[in-house]
């Protein structure tokens, strides 16, 4: 199946839908991701704190896709953004994923209390010079975030992984992003099915014949932003994957655009 993607400022192709590894008890990651790639899913995000690199590893030798054709994204967690713990935190989580390589590690969240963001900027630099990790870039970076790593190393991220649903749009954010050249990803794009139920998403499902989910992962696709909803079931990988089926108009891109901002629903990264 022929997937959209973006280019990514390292040269790498960033398939804009794939399959989301966090709350994956590791008892079932394993059959969730086999399942996601015998669908046709090529994008893998897991991380470090999700307790299941092991398991995602294990999927992919199973099923036997060709590496070349497959997206892994790990992260490093908070507890390690010092430089010998993040390298020690990298090599642990290859050998847990049983790869030499990982296409994007990113840092999970900038904890600024720490103020060790930048060191752990620069270990990620000097990490992807090695060729380990082909692309490398941030999740829940601020603005702020952003521009201190980028004045500090002169290294733009090539992803920032975010939180942003319907409800939270990110726009400002996403124009600097535009501006720098960094790629949006979304977690949490359905806002755990709280958004199912705006008016707009419902409007849009009924004349598309599509479901409330559908609508915002085809929205997001159609913005350029890669997105990778979490399930455990077949049934919802294969509908989310449909979302490549089917366009919405001009009209009801702008309807989405212009709904109601309520915020966001998860961690702040100023006080994580």
């Amino acid at each position: 199946m022929s997937q959209p993607s973006v280019v990514l400022n390292s040269g790498c192709r960033l398939p804009l839908i794939g399959v989301g590894s966090y709350k994956l008890a590791p008892e079932v990651a394993q059959e969730v991701i086999e399942t996601a790639l015998g669908l046709g899913y090529r994008h893998i995000d897991t991380a470090r704190l999700y307790g299941n690199e092991r398991e995602v590893g294990a999927a992919i030798k199973a099923a036997g896709v060709p590496r070349h054709e497959l997206f892994v994204t790990t992260k490093l967690w908070n507890d390690a953004h010092r430089r010998q713990d993040a390298l020690k935190a990298f090599d642990q989580s290859l050998e847990w994923l049983g790869l030499d390589y990982v296409d994007l590690y990113l840092i999970h969240w900038p904890v600024p209390r720490q103020g060790l963001t930048v060191a752990a900027w620069r270990t990620l630099v000097e990490i992807g010079q090695t060729g380990q990790a082909r692309s490398i870039g941030v999740s829940n970076f601020r603005v702020e975030d952003l521009a201190a790593v980028i004045e500090a190393t002169g290294v733009i991220p090539a992803v920032n992984q975010v939180e942003l649903h319907p409800a939270f749009q990110q726009d400002e954010l996403r124009g600097h992003h535009n501006q720098w050249g960094i790629a949006t990803e979304a977690w949490s794009p359905l806002a755990r099915g709280e958004d199912f139920a705006l008016p707009t998403v419902q409007a849009i499902a009924q004349a598309t014949g599509r479901s409330p989910a559908q609508v915002i992962i085809r929205w997001l696709i159609q913005l350029g932003i890669a997105v990778f909803p979490k399930t455990a079931h077949a049934a919802r990988l294969a509908e989310n994957l449909a979302a490549l089926d089917f366009s919405l108009s001009d009209a009801q891109m702008s309807a989405m655009a212009s709904i109601d901002q309520t915020g966001r629903l998860f961690s702040d990264p100023a006080v994580v």
